[in-house]
């Protein structure tokens, strides 16, 4: 985090907050002995930091030892995927 401490220009604004997540920021910023606006300060340079973190290697999906698509499935055509998942006899007619 930036040095607390440092001549920084700042911007006074008018924010609105939920009630109980209102009370929850007066009571942690008592605890910690600091302002409502460093916490806020704060809590928007880590949400910044973690929207520019990249993405991390995803993790494996699970799979089930199927034998994959069903004969008449097409994955490339949304809207006839589509048709056959809503129809009435869906998959399970393909099987």
């Amino acid at each position: 985090m930036r040095n607390p401490n440092a001549k920084m220009p700042r911007m006074r604004t008018t924010v609105t907050l939920d009630d109980v997540l209102f009370r929850e920021l007066k009571a942690h910023a008592a605890q910690s002995g600091r302002t409502m606006g460093s916490v806020i300060e704060d809590a928007v340079r880590v949400a910044f930091t973690l929207r520019e973190a990249p993405l991390t290697e995803l993790p494996d999906l699970p799979t089930y030892g199927g034998t994959g698509l069903l004969p008449g499935v097409d994955l490339s055509n949304n809207a006839a995927l589509r048709d056959l998942m809503d129809s009435a006899e869906g998959v399970d007619a393909l099987r």
